[in-house]
């Protein structure tokens, strides 16, 4: 019965369509912005078409969209703030150096919903300024960057210096990896 049978699954992002006449559609090479809402039809030419409607979800590790420096003077409020997009969502960790950072301790505040994560300060301090590093995480993978706080008056020399003292890219993964295994 299926022989005769044709299968039209199209999204409702019209660059997206395929036609099988089999009970199966395999899509090869799919990418995340194929993620979505799709029809699925099926015909005999002999009754009325049967129509269902399915999302297909494609999982992918988090991908850093946004994190930038930040300008606050002592004894103010300051935030830093990365954005990841990652299916399924990503977990965040903040660093300061190499030291993990926990929420409430040293007057920081790090709130996460959703793909967003903040860093907040209560009451910016000399010590608080420099360089942070904003981790996101999920099953399929892990990717960092790095976030300045900074002060008036500090020129570009200044960042650039704190830059300049960052680990190396391998020692941070490193440690970010054996971190992650041993949640395990």
């Amino acid at each position: 019965m299926f022989q005769d049978m044709l299968y039209v699954v199209h999204s409702r992002v019209p660059t997206s369509r395929f036609i099988t006449e089999g009970e199966y559609v395999e899509i090869t090479a799919i990418t995340k912005e194929q993620s979505g809402v799709y029809e699925c039809i099926s015909t005999n030419y002999v009754s009325a078409p049967d129509v269902r409607i399915l999302r297909v979800t494609v999982n992918y590790p988090p991908v850093i969209s946004r994190a930038r420096n930040t300008l606050t003077g002592v004894g103010q409020k300051g935030m830093l703030q990365c954005e990841a997009s990652a299916v399924p969502l990503a977990d965040f960790e903040w660093y300061k150096e190499d030291k993990k950072l926990l929420n409430g301790l040293h007057g920081v505040k790090i709130e996460n919903k959703g793909k967003q994560s903040m860093l907040t300060f209560f009451n910016v301090s000399e010590e608080d300024y420099g360089n942070y590093t904003c981790v996101a995480m999920n099953a399929l993978g892990i990717t960092n960057a790095s976030v300045i706080l900074y002060g008036p008056g500090m020129h570009d020399l200044d960042i650039n210096s704190a830059i300049s003292h960052l680990p190396t890219r391998l020692s941070l993964f490193m440690i970010l990896l054996t971190l992650h295994f041993l949640t395990f």
